[in-house]
């Protein structure tokens, strides 16, 4: 092992530079000769590729945004921050003048699966992929195409491969395998005119999650890909959100931890290898280009990784004539460290197969407003998810947390509790109900969602509803009464596939059956769909009433329920009893 090698990897990192005149390249004619290239089986600098790399719960894919701050999140920042407050910078760019063979940012290579392979001598042969191991031969392995010997921008920095740069540059070649779905990577490259050296090399299948081995480099210090962590002017400027954490780079570290697989320092007061910092939720970015609001925006959520040692605060990109650093660059310069927080240092989404607790109602607009109360009482972290149905079994549109939509991402720390408060889109919103399924993985949740109903600024009435399970039958006492406004109802959501078939049993005070019967609502009752009435709307001639009702399937399915009571205009909702 060599954990105490590659202290810097980013060692001429170029300064920062504005770029006049810098504008975007006919996309349109990029497209047409990248697919003609792409047809006819030759590499390509640059090109399409999926978004985002890896499967969608890879670590570089992860949302991280309710993720918790690691405890020494002030201590790593003003690490960072010692000395002089530090920018955030985009290293990303085109050619650093017209013409030039230097260059800003990663190019990559795009080739097919007929590309032919080179074998690479490596410095760190016993930590890189393409050697025996155990005679520490390289063997060939890596479709390098023979452009980038000779050619410009082909290799990080922009030379090409016969130009010796190692020891003032880090020389990184990136290749896509797009057949077959592979990347290949490797540091600090240079063709000795027979063969290809480099530092260390590693391979990444991005159809898996697959982790480089413990104290393992690969082309990055942190033992990482590089490539899923780049801004990419197609994404920036593409119609769809960014959904993947960017790779930054830092003065000096500590170890690593998760995902990394790689240390390169050791000083105590910075961060390690694979900490990963996000942008924080409070942050102003509504002042910015719409593109850079979007790259913000994948900050907040994703955060960055620290992949490698080198300048503080800067964000990784692609080598792209078509971006406009006169755009990037005070943009990123104006968010600092101190914008930052620290997530939990080796912070892992829990994981295991889903746990799915239900809220029977809830109910928004009109008045009504549902705050949904979430506590972990398990000794883990809880990752989750919020989905909020309407009675016709289609999503319900709400705001919560800042966030709009019918699913809610969120992770409560163990011991922890959330408190998020669902409001109809607009206040001109008519009241609509429904149901939510909460599924966890991690952790223990339990809860209650408690609906409000306010008019003229007044708090007019408020009901808890617990969290629930399936079930085949359940049972409800009654004791309605119209002459003092007393009223006994259920709500009832189906929160399976198929639909169901609901009876009620009505007994009276002494467990005799008086009527049997299938309300209409109930019969069928489709997948996803809830219906909430009171006894006497689904049974005529009970206004006066005193017992029970049953509630079965007869085998056709489960649903969940509530007891909702009203007393007087006063709602309230109890737990059914099984």
């Amino acid at each position: 092992m060599h954990d105490s090698a590659r202290t810097k990897h980013d060692c001429a990192t170029p300064p920062v530079r504005l770029w006049p005149g810098l504008r975007f390249a006919a996309i349109g004619v990029a497209a047409t000769a990248l697919c003609i290239a792409a047809f006819a089986g030759t590499p390509v600098q640059g090109g399409a590729l999926p978004s985002p790399l890896f499967p969608a719960d890879n670590w570089w894919n992860l949302d991280v945004s309710a993720a918790p701050v690691d405890p020494n999140s002030a201590s790593f920042i003003s690490f960072i921050n010692s000395g002089s407050v530090k920018r955030m910078h985009p290293d990303c760019g085109g050619d650093v003048s017209p013409g030039s063979a230097d260059i800003y940012g990663f190019p990559y290579i795009d080739v097919d699966s007929t590309q032919p392979k080179k074998a690479v001598s490596f410095l760190y042969a016993d930590e890189s992929d393409g050697v025996d191991h155990d005679t520490g031969q390289s063997y060939p392995f890596y479709p390098i195409p023979d452009e980038a010997i000779t050619q410009a921008h082909w290799i990080e920095g922009g030379p090409p491969g016969i130009v010796d740069l190692r020891r003032s540059a880090d020389r990184h070649i990136l290749i896509v395998d797009r057949d077959n779905q592979y990347l290949y990577e490797l540091y600090n490259v240079f063709f000795d005119g027979t063969r290809w050296q480099a530092g260390s090399g590693a391979f990444f299948d991005l159809k898996t999650n697959n982790r480089r081995p413990e104290g393992w480099t690969s082309a990055d210090a942190a033992g990482l890909a590089i490539l899923p962590g780049l801004m990419r002017y197609e994404e920036v400027y593409g119609p769809d959100e960014i959904r993947h954490a960017f790779r930054v780079t830092v003065r000096a570290t500590n170890g690593y931890v998760y995902p990394a697989s790689h240390r390169a320092g050791s000083n105590p007061l910075a961060l390690p290898m694979g900490a990963r910092l996000r942008l924080k939720a409070g942050t102003d970015i509504s002042k910015y280009a719409p593109e850079i609001q979007k790259i913000f925006r994948a900050m907040k959520k994703y955060g960055l990784i620290v992949a490698d040692n080198g300048t503080d605060m800067y964000v990784s990109g692609t080598y792209d004539t078509r971006w406009n650093n006169d755009i990037l660059n005070p943009a990123f310069s104006s968010i600092t460290a101190s914008d930052f927080e620290i997530v939990e240092l080796g912070y892992e989404p829990p994981s295991g197969p889903p746990v799915s607790t239900f809220f029977p109602h809830l109910a928004l607009g009109g008045g009504y407003t549902t705050v949904f109360a979430l506590i972990n009482t398990g000794g883990t972290a809880a990752s989750a998810s919020l989905t909020l149905t309407d009675q016709q079994g289609a999503p319900l549109a709400a705001s919560m947390g800042g966030s709009s939509g019918s699913v809610f991402q969120l992770t409560i720390p163990s011991g922890a509790v959330r408190i998020l408060t669902a409001t109809a889109p607009s206040s001109a919103d008519p009241t609509k109900a429904g149901w939510a399924l909460l599924q966890s993985t991690g952790g223990s949740l339990d809860g209650v969602a408690t609906f409000r109903y306010t008019t003229g600024g007044v708090l007019r009435g408020t009901a808890g509803v617990m969290v629930s399970q399936p079930t085949e039958s359940a049972t409800i006492p009654v004791d309605n009464d119209d002459a003092l406004e007393r009223f006994t109802g259920v709500a009832l959501a189906n929160p399976g596939d198929q639909e169901i078939r609901v009876q009620i049993r009505l007994l009276d005070q002494d467990g005799n059956v008086t009527q049997t019967v299938s309300p209409a609502s109930l019969n069928p009752l489709g997948a996803r769909k809830q219906v909430a009435a009171f006894l006497h709307q689904l049974v005529p001639a009970t206004l006066r009433f005193r017992g029970s009702m049953v509630l079965t399937t007869g085998g056709s399915g489960q649903f969940v329920a509530t007891a909702l009571l009203q007393d007087r205009g006063m709602l309230s909702a109890i737990p059914v009893v099984k």
